[in-house]
Parts: C-alpha cells; structure tokens; sequence
C-alpha cells in the first residue's frame, strides 16, 4: 500500500510540474511568443523531493556509482551490460523495495532480477542466490542506510 501512495504522490508532483510548465498561446492571441518548453525543469532541490518522497535515495556520487557498476560486474558483467546508468537507476529503484520489503529476502531477490531484467535476459542467472547478490550490491553502495 505503500508503494501505491508514494508513487501516486510522485505522480501527482510530476504531472504537477508538467501542466504548470506547459503554455499554449491563443489563436486569437498575435505574436505571443516563444513557447515554453513541454518539458519541465526540476531544480535540484526539487529533484530530491521528489525522490525523497518515493522513498528513494540521492543520486550516487561517481565514485560509488563506480563502486555500485564494479560489484554487478563481480556477479556477471552482463547486468550491467555497458548501461551504467540504466543499471544505477534500477538500483537506486530496488532501493525503494528494499526500504518498502524490509527482510524479506526471498522476495527482494524476486524484485531484483525482474528489475534488473535478469528473468527475461538472462535466464541462466534467474536464481534467488543472483537476486540476493543484486541486493547486497545495492544495499552496500546505493542505500546503506535502508
């Protein structure tokens, strides 16, 4: 239930964002400049609202993202796959699991290899030893403090 409120909340915040962002001059309005961008801008303040109300840790510093890339590499370097930051995202998102799951391992080990798309790309390693290795992974680099 939980997981439903805060992404309903980051929703809400960032559909907020999108239509306060979002002009459309009238037809009848001549010359009334240029349009804004449809994409909004996030201060970085803002960014870590949002974050910290999905229940999400801050972005990696580059070192510990290296650090985070190294250690999926050590488990199989196909998970990572050269998309370094595809592969952060989905940790810092298994972050959110592992906050919300607590202990149960068998179950933040399912999370991790359908996250990390281990289920579907790599059928070899869908086993619950490579979902808990994930974890770990996450756990030490992405959000010790979960």
């Amino acid at each position: 239930m939980r997981t439903r409120t805060t992404t309903a909340l980051v929703a809400a915040v960032l559909l907020a964002t999108l239509t306060a962002c979002e002009t459309t001059p009238d037809e009848d309005t001549p010359a009334a400049g240029p349009k804004a961008s449809a994409t909004p801008t996030l201060t970085d303040e803002q960014r870590a609202e949002v974050r910290e109300a999905a229940g999400l840790p801050s972005e990696p510093d580059a070192v510990t993202a290296t650090e985070f890339i190294k250690a999926l590499d050590a488990i199989d370097p196909r998970i990572a796959d050269g998309k370094n930051d595809k592969a952060i995202s989905r940790g810092l998102n298994q972050c959110s699991s592992i906050k919300d799951f607590g202990k149960d391992q068998d179950k933040l080990a399912t999370l991790a290899l359908g996250r990390f798309t281990i289920d579907t790309r790599l059928p070899e390693l869908n086993t619950p030893d490579t979902g808990t290795k994930i974890n770990d992974a996450v756990h030490k680099h992405l959000c010790p403090d979960f």
